[in-house]
C-alpha cells in the first residue's frame, strides 16, 4: 500500500511539472507592429525549462534556426524549414540566440531566455551580420534590463 501511495505521489508530481509548461507564439513577419522590418515577434521571450516555443510563419519567405553558439551548452538545436511552423522544446536555461537564415543580415533575430541568462556574455560573442549587430544590442538591452 506505502508503494502504491509513493508511485502515486510521484505520478501526480510529475504531471503537475508538466501541466504548468507553458507555450510561446513567436511571429515570422515582414513588418511588425512597431515597423521593424524582417521580423520576429515578440523579438524577445522569458521562459522557463519545459516550455515550449512555436515559429509561425504569417509572411512567407522565413524560418527559425538556432544560431551558431547560440545556447546554452549541451541545449537541443533546431533548424525550421522556409515558410514552415516549427516547434521547440526548451529544457536548459540559458539564452537561446535564433535567426531567419534568409534575413539574418537584415537583424532578423531573436532570443528565448530560458530561466536565467547564464550564457549571456558567450552569445554575446557571436558574430552578427549587416543590421543584425544593432538588433542583438537592443535584445541584449532588454534581457539586461529585466524586460
Amino acid at each position: 500500500m506505502k508503494t502504491k501511495m509513493m508511485l502515486l505521489a510521484m505520478l501526480c508530481a510529475t504531471s503537475a511539472g508538466q501541466a504548468n509548461a507553458e507555450e510561446y507564439r513567436v511571429e515570422m513577419l515582414n513588418k511588425a507592429a512597431d515597423g521593424r522590418v524582417m521580423a520576429f515577434e515578440p523579438a524577445v521571450i522569458r521562459a522557463q525549462p519545459g516550455d515550449t516555443v512555436t515559429f509561425v510563419a504569417k509572411d512567407k519567405g522565413h524560418n527559425s534556426a538556432l544560431m551558431k553558439g547560440g545556447a546554452p551548452e549541451g541545449a537541443e538545436t533546431w533548424k525550421g524549414k522556409i515558410n514552415e511552423e516549427i516547434t521547440v522544446t526548451l529544457s536548459k536555461p540559458g539564452v537561446y540566440m535564433y535567426q531567419c537564415a534568409p534575413h539574418v543580415g537584415m537583424g532578423m533575430i531573436g532570443a528565448i531566455v530560458v530561466g536565467e541568462p547564464a550564457n549571456l556574455e558567450a552569445v554575446k560573442g557571436i558574430k552578427y551580420p549587416g543590421k543584425s549587430k544593432a538588433a542583438a544590442e537592443k535584445i541584449f538591452a532588454e534581457i539586461e534590463s529585466g524586460g
